[in-house]
């Protein structure tokens, strides 16, 4: 169970604090550690899934571990934004719901015996949000080249509304379906 894959699904995890206590202080060159991290945590995230693949130690508690890490690492990282006054908050609650509301979704398919597979908008949506998190992060450092921060995050918003809603109508549609089968193989009372 605690393969090399998992193990660097809890490190992602254990990376959080650190990333946010770096943010949220004010101590020289802040941006740059924080950037440090949170790639670090990135390419964690890459390779436990490459890993598990490549290796066929695809667990379990890895199908578990591994979106977690991702959610808790991504809203952590844009609500310290927020904070820091680099993103708006209403921008980061749209982002965070649908992390919440598409891991909603995969816990109840999960009840019904099914699997959620990741699809393209998700890992499209994956991509941008380390690209925003990470533009964000050194917004102060980018100069002219600024403008790339707030282009991201819109980019972030707007995969992130696509593929919660691609997320829902393919999966729903087989959700639905199977609970319709279900209730009309039971006998009527």
């Amino acid at each position: 169970m605690l393969n090399l894959p998992n193990l660097l699904s809890i490190c992602r995890i254990l990376l959080v604090p650190p990333l946010v206590g770096v943010l949220l202080t004010g101590f020289h060159d802040r941006e740059w550690w924080g950037l440090g991290l949170f790639l670090l945590a990135a390419l964690m995230d890459f390779l436990d899934g490459y890993l598990a693949r490549r290796r066929q130690q695809v667990t379990r508690l890895g199908t578990l571990l591994d979106p977690a890490a991702d959610k808790i690492l991504i809203s952590a990282a844009f609500i310290s934004l927020v904070s820091l006054q680099l993103a708006p908050a209403w921008m980061v609650v749209v982002i965070v719901a649908r992390e919440f509301a598409v891991t909603s979704l995969r816990s109840f398919a999960a009840a019904e015996n099914l699997v959620i597979p990741a699809i393209l908008s998700g890992k499209l949506k994956t991509a941008i949000h380390i690209i925003s998190v990470a533009l964000l992060i050194i917004y102060n450092q980018l100069g002219e080249f600024k403008h790339l921060a707030p282009i991201s995050l819109w980019a972030a918003l707007a995969i992130s509304a696509y593929s919660g809603v691609e997320y829902f109508v393919r999966f729903g549609r087989v959700i639905l379906r199977r609970q319709d089968a279900a209730g009309s193989v039971q006998a009527p009372r």
